[in-house]
């Protein structure tokens, strides 16, 4: 019988100040690639599967749903943008309730043989697992990313918007280095330290995330591929939950010779009125 909660690590951040930065490609000037101090911290991961009541997206920050799909290869940028968005999108509004829900980005990840990678692709390797713990977007960076779409689609106001990623596995069930989500009922203002990701033409800002014993961790074993999570990266609507913190965890009881996990995560701007 798979345990209904894991003992695992994740990698936090240990202290606030300075801000830190991560380069996503070789950094200028014998830099290092991160000026930020990690440790990987132990924490138990509950698996979702067993839990009494299944978490929701407008609790916890985030959603386990059924949500097949007619695309069963995602090996091209086209057939990815043209039939996986709007299912996508389809699924953010029929789970949401948003007025529109605009696909923004997507990742594919194929995490490569060997130890797990803290902060996925760098200096041009592929998108990896990361297993530092992170959100993708801070109240700044939502609001950039909120007026590039509006630009882009010819909205010219917005009272409530919200940003959810929804994550999949491509192909096999999700044995190997699973994705851990945190409850964001457990996650104070405080845990939560605004960091720059640094690409060559542009700086991004993410959330990383100093630990906090009250943090509840979930993950759900196996999933399959008709099987998509939804979480939370921002709201402004008060009350709500805004921010999931989310990493990649090496589970014990991970069969040896599991292949690697491969998936592919969304990024969508909701818009409720």
């Amino acid at each position: 019988m798979q345990p209904t909660r894991v003992s695992a690590t994740l990698d936090y951040l240990q202290r606030a100040e300075p801000k830190p930065v991560t380069y996503m490609l070789a950094p200028p000037g014998g830099h290092a690639w991160d000026t930020g101090h990690y440790a990987s911290t132990p924490v138990i991961i509950r698996d979702g599967r067993g839990e009494a009541e299944a978490a929701a997206l407008d609790r916890a920050g985030f959603q386990l749903c059924s949500a097949p799909s007619a695309l069963h290869s995602f090996g091209e940028r086209d057939a990815i943008q043209r039939v996986y968005y709007r299912e996508m999108e389809d699924l953010a509004r029929a789970v949401t309730g948003a007025r529109h829900a605009i696909v923004f980005d997507h990742l594919v990840r194929r995490r490569d043989p060997g130890t797990l990678t803290p902060f996925g692709a760098r200096d041009g390797r592929r998108p990896s697992t990361a297993t530092r713990v992170h959100c993708d977007f801070t109240p700044a960076s939502a609001q950039r990313r909120l007026a590039l779409e509006m630009e882009a689609h010819g909205i010219d106001q917005v009272s409530r918007f919200a940003i959810l990623n929804l994550w999949r596995s491509t192909r096999l069930p999700v044995l190997d280095a699973p994705l851990a989500v945190c409850d964001a009922r457990t996650v104070d203002r405080s845990d939560l330290v605004a960091a720059d990701i640094v690409y060559p033409t542009r700086t991004g800002e993410i959330f990383e995330v100093l630990h906090n014993p009250a943090h509840a961790w979930t993950y759900f074993h196996g999933m399959q591929f008709d099987e998509v999570l939804l979480f939370k990266q921002y709201d402004s609507l008060d009350g709500m939950p805004c921010f999931t913190p989310h990493a990649a965890f090496a589970h014990p009881d991970t069969p040896p010779g599991t292949p690697p996990r491969e998936s592919i995560e969304i990024r969508c701007l909701l818009i409720f009125d």
